[in-house]
């Protein structure tokens, strides 16, 4: 039995506002309680990076503090993590760490989803030469492996956390700009788009008010499946010495200089690799929970 509501209208009774809720927020479905925790151990790293001169016990590490007494001590008390080759904290780098591969992540999908959107939005909808054209430069970068092209990019500029950043945006937009496409040219057929087109409306206001919207959502599913793909090509440029470089915390480069102590002090490579490996996970299990639910 329904309750009146301010109005009079009736209104749904509290175990079924209560079930609403659930479906709302991924209760039910395992996926989406996968995609919650994904979203929340996600948030977790987010608030720790952002929190990391607080928090870190000894934020003087994240930079170039060097403490040549305390050198490779194991996990203890004072340090939960241990220290590395030069004495400094791993648990504070790894913080601090999170800071340089999340800021790598975010510039990188931010910078080739808006070019790959806008010339995919472009080609869809245009069709004709355009579309041939956009899609043809697309096929020569897709031709490539992006590792192997983000590599090449990255020898040629100087190595730092703007040259990886660059050079993995450079190969990651043709995925957006054929998703998108595909989509647009779907969307640009469909009746509420005709009937804009017989009353007059620009192109461009099309585009942006009726195209656009209707072919994000495939898109901002991706974007959060290939944040994970992001932090460990990033981390992989690091790694071969083409990214970020001492004194910059950043996980890659700590794999690297604590991977020939593996077999004595583990610590220094192991900690840094698993922040790699729960933040890559993050956001893949994001992505899968989203597909999920929008697929819908």
């Amino acid at each position: 039995m329904t309750a009146p509501g301010p109005a009079g209208a009736p209104v749904a009774p509290l175990p079924l506002r209560r079930t609403a809720l659930r479906r709302l927020v991924g209760g039910l479905p395992g996926v989406d309680r996968l995609a919650m925790a994904g979203a929340v151990l996600l948030g977790l790293i987010l608030l720790a990076a952002l929190l990391a001169p607080w928090i870190a016990p000894y934020p003087d590490d994240g930079g170039s503090a060097t403490h040549p007494l305390e050198a490779l001590l194991p996990p203890g008390g004072a340090h939960w993590f241990g220290t590395d080759q030069v004495g400094r904290d791993v648990l504070s780098r790894v913080l601090y760490g999170a800071r340089t591969s999340l800021v790598i992540a975010v510039a990188v999908l931010a910078l080739s989803g808006i070019a790959g959107v806008v010339l995919g939005v472009v080609a869809g909808y245009a069709g004709g030469w355009a579309r041939d054209v956009i899609m043809r430069v697309t096929d020569v970068f897709l031709a490539f492996p992006a590792l192997l092209l983000s590599l090449a990019l990255a020898v040629v500029l100087q190595p730092s956390v703007t040259t990886v950043i660059v050079a993995i945006a450079v190969t990651w937009w043709p995925w957006y700009a054929r998703l998108t496409a595909s989509v647009a040219a779907s969307v640009s057929t469909r009746g509420f788009v005709d009937s804009a087109r017989c009353l007059g409306v620009p192109a461009p206001l099309i585009v942006f008010r009726h195209v656009l919207p209707n072919s994000l959502t495939p898109v901002l599913v991706q974007l959060s499946l290939d944040g994970g793909g992001v932090i460990l090509t990033a981390a992989a440029l690091s790694y071969l010495g083409l990214g970020a470089h001492e004194p910059t915390a950043e996980w890659g480069l700590m794999v690297q200089q604590g991977q020939s102590l593996f077999t004595t002090d583990w610590w220094v490579v192991t900690f840094p690799g698993l922040a790699i490996l729960v933040t890559a996970f993050a956001f893949n299990v994001l992505g899968e929970g989203l597909r999920a639910r929008l697929a819908r």
